[in-house]
């Protein structure tokens, strides 16, 4: 493996993505079933009776990897329209004292690779619960009225992140590691894209990438896999196909290899820690899936407290903490080691770190 660093000194605010991936193969954990409509949605249903509870969610093929800088920040926009007016319930206000009405707790994040929506309930709310949410996917009514107040939310989101001097730093990295194609790995967005979105560009995602087979549907809880998937398709068995492959429709470009190393420092009159990342591209599971779990089992060990990394970095007192971490991706995961160095002992922290970081590069 090569490795193209990039170091940084700040304090550093760490996020987690959550990535979906498809079923390699149908061998699943003892609880859990899938099954495959024929409009393409694959629904997997995970039996837990622990609880008398039932939760739906969808998640979709979109995020930043389908947007360039013209609809940076619109797959996340999407996912706070997701919870506003429908064809069910025509206004923001009736969506919610329906979602009282369930009982229902709800919520929807957008990475990435994915974007997802789950709603809660109690379990006698299933069938319920299910035509809620196939409300929302299949028949969204964007009313400029809450476009316009939804848009001030989302950047409100993007402000507060920018008062982190972490996340500028970030950006800053994402800049340098994805160049040309920064935004299919900025969720976060552009502020002029998000301020200036309209009804129009919301259906575009929409009529790109909101189909079955461009989705998968998850329900989990007190539940019953033949009823589920009865109920299931039920629902959503006569939401039309696409028809075509989005992802393959509206190809995803290829990230360029970093060609040389890239050094930089970056100084925050907020920040009070320094921190230091190292960081590169790592495997694609679309290239090289057996690498993609080597690398998560790599990044578990190394923070492990028994681990070298650990005993050398963080138990002799060069750092107050040390980590590796690897984002699974299927275009390409990024690789980051981030330290928040001793201020005391920044030089022979940083000297440690490359000392640890030489074995890696050996087979």
């Amino acid at each position: 493996m090569t490795l193209h660093f990039i170091k940084r000194l700040t304090l550093c605010i760490a996020c987690l993505f959550i990535t979906v991936g498809a079923f390699a193969q149908l061998s699943l954990p003892k609880g859990y079933y899938w099954k495959q409509l024929p409009n393409g949605l694959q629904v997997v249903v995970i039996e837990n009776a622990k609880v008398p509870l039932a939760t739906v969610e969808i998640a979709v093929k979109n995020g930043s990897f389908t947007e360039d800088s013209v609809y940076n920040g619109l797959s996340h926009l999407f996912e706070h329209m997701f919870f506003k007016a429908n064809k069910d319930y025509p206004t923001q206000e009736r969506l919610l004292k329906r979602t009282q009405e369930l009982g229902a707790i709800w919520n929807g994040t957008t990475g990435n690779e994915r974007v997802n929506y789950y709603f809660t309930f109690d379990k006698d709310s299933l069938t319920a619960g299910l035509k809620f949410l196939n409300a929302a996917i299949r028949f969204p009514i964007y009313r400029e009225e809450d476009m316009k107040k939804e848009r001030v939310v989302v950047d409100g989101e993007f402000q507060r992140a920018e008062s982190s001097p972490g996340f500028q730093l970030n950006i800053e990295v994402d800049k340098r590691l994805w160049g040309d194609l920064f935004t299919r790995k900025n969720p976060i967005g552009i502020h002029n894209i998000i301020n200036t979105a309209s009804p129009e560009k919301m259906m575009i995602i929409k009529d790109k990438y909101y189909f079955p087979n461009n989705s998968l549907l998850t329900i989990c809880g007190d539940v019953k896999h033949e009823e589920a998937f009865k109920t299931a398709e039920n629902i959503f068995g006569d939401w039309a196909s696409s028809g075509f492959d989005p992802i393959v429709k509206y190809p995803i470009p290829a990230f360029k290899p970093l060609t040389k190393k890239d050094y930089f420092v970056k100084e925050s009159t907020i920040a009070r820690t320094p921190f230091m990342q190292f960081a590169w591209q790592g495997p694609s599971y679309l290239t090289d899936s057996a690498s993609t779990v080597s690398a998560d089992v790599f990044s578990t060990i190394i923070g492990l407290n028994s681990s070298k990394f650990q005993q050398a970095l963080v138990d002799k007192g060069l750092a107050t903490y040390a980590g590796l971490s690897y984002q699974t991706s299927k275009y390409i995961g990024p690789t980051t080691i981030f330290v928040v160095p001793n201020p005391n002992k920044l030089k022979e922290c940083y000297d440690e770190i490359i000392k640890q970081i030489k074995p890696v590069e050996q087979p």
